[in-house]
């Protein structure tokens, strides 16, 4: 399991990283950190911070095994990126802020910070900090377990929508909407209840990089600059996600 802990850590790291360059090649934010608005931030000087930022804290994490404060300070920013700007935009500048599909972008944010406080969390040894890491644990399970909770409810508001992500050589696409509708909301919940968690989170890290493989990477490779690199995009996304979930299954053998 300590082996599954590393391999999510750097799962997330090159997530991060990857990500972190795309702001480079498009010169803007990528919608997962920043909404359209507010428009002063859509500017190439800020995202190449942003930029060079990420893929930083990215190498930090995938590197060294002592530096908590880089996660948690990622986390920290994510989180702040959520309140400030995905939030209000959703609530009062989208014209459409109860329709669950346009908060996907807003709820991912929200998991890779809650990924960034669950690898703090696994990097802290000292007894003294007992309590920030059970504190780090539950807000980054949390985080994460909301928007797979939000996602797995998607593929039953928006099936029709959800069967078309599956292959098309992968005999009964709706039953597999469904099935992974409800592993999704599942895991959520058993993640923030600490139920099974270990054997939970485990599994649900093996399905989203079986997705990895089987879906995002097929997708991206058949349209690499669609909607501005979406669907790449789309690929370093589940491969950070997996690797939250591998984390949280080796926390979960520590409880």
């Amino acid at each position: 399991m300590e082996n599954c802990s590393r391999a999510g850590r750097a799962f997330y790291a090159i997530g991060i990283i990857l990500l972190g360059i795309q702001q480079f090649i498009y010169a803007d934010f990528r919608p997962v950190f920043l909404p359209e608005w507010p428009l002063w931030l859509h500017n190439p000087v800020w995202a190449y911070l942003a930029g060079t930022g990420l893929v930083v804290a990215g190498v930090i994490i995938l590197f060294s095994r002592k530096a908590t404060t880089t996660p948690i300070v990622l986390g920290g920013m994510f989180l702040f990126f959520f309140l400030a700007f995905h939030v209000p935009y959703q609530f009062f500048i989208s014209q459409n802020s109860f329709h669950w599909g346009l908060w996907t972008n807003a709820l991912k944010e929200l998991a890779f910070a809650g990924g960034a406080f669950v690898i703090a969390s696994s990097l802290i040894d000292d007894p003294l900090y007992a309590g920030n890491k059970t504190a780090l644990f539950l807000l980054g399970r949390v985080f994460f377990s909301i928007t797979m909770i939000v996602f797995g409810y998607c593929h039953f508001l928006y099936t029709d929508f959800v069967v078309k992500l599956v292959p098309s050589w992968i005999p009964g696409s709706v039953f597999w909407t469904y099935f992974a509708g409800v592993a999704l909301i599942g895991s959520g919940i058993a993640i923030i209840f600490k139920i099974m968690l270990k054997q939970v989170a485990l599994l649900l890290g093996i399905m989203i990089f079986l997705w990895f493989i089987l879906l995002h990477i097929p997708r991206a490779i058949a349209d690499p600059h669609m909607d501005k690199g979406n669907e790449v995009t789309s690929v370093f996304q589940a491969l950070a996600f997996s690797g939250i979930a591998f984390v949280i299954a080796e926390m979960g053998k520590k409880k």
